[in-house]
């Protein structure tokens, strides 16, 4: 699946599904799938393909379950350049369903057109390393201290049929872990 997919196999369970409805010319799109929680999915499993990421779960029920699209205004993942560590946020401007966008990456980054865009790792919801789309232009944002990168998604959005839903075993400890340390 991915170059590293051992790590994940251990990590992440795969569970693959049928896309049922998809949007992807709203505000807030949303997919809907063949998958519930009769079948373990619940709310925040990543959902990707074998191209990219495609989401989150939003939403549970028996047999079914929706997917916050990353075209969606709600939508934040944290994201990387392949080559290098630097971080940013992958938001959707709503234009198109081509692009989304990498924002917050920092000036001191080695960004390049043509480059890959890859998930940060460091959330719970998706492993580091999963593809998202290439760079196709940047800007520095006003203050002069950021790139907003413009990336070119590897998944047609308007085209999805068979996804695979991604459940961290670790999930619970990592949260458990996360929360102690917050208080």
């Amino acid at each position: 699946f991915y170059a590293d997919s051992t790590m994940y196999s251990k990590r992440f369970k795969l569970t693959p599904a049928v896309v049922y409805k998809n949007s992807y010319s709203a505000t807030n799109n949303y997919l809907t799938i063949n998958k519930g929680k009769k079948d373990g999915i619940q709310q925040d499993f990543g959902v990707i393909t074998s191209k990219g990421i495609i989401g989150i779960i939003d939403n549970t029920s028996k047999n079914y379950a929706t997917v916050l699209s990353i075209l969606s205004k709600k939508s934040r993942i944290n994201a990387k350049l392949k080559n290098s560590n630097h971080i940013g946020s992958l938001t959707w401007n709503g234009k198109t369903p081509e692009f989304v966008q990498l924002i917050d990456v920092s000036k001191f980054a080695p960004v390049k057109v043509g480059d890959t865009i890859v998930t940060g790792g460091q959330s719970s919801i998706f492993p580091k390393g999963i593809n998202i789309g290439s760079i196709e232009s940047f800007e520095t944002d006003i203050s002069g201290d950021t790139y907003t990168i413009q990336v070119r998604l590897f998944n047609d959005m308007t085209n999805i049929g068979t996804i695979y839903i991604l459940e961290n075993r670790d999930r619970d400890e990592i949260l458990k872990l996360q929360r102690s340390s917050n208080e």
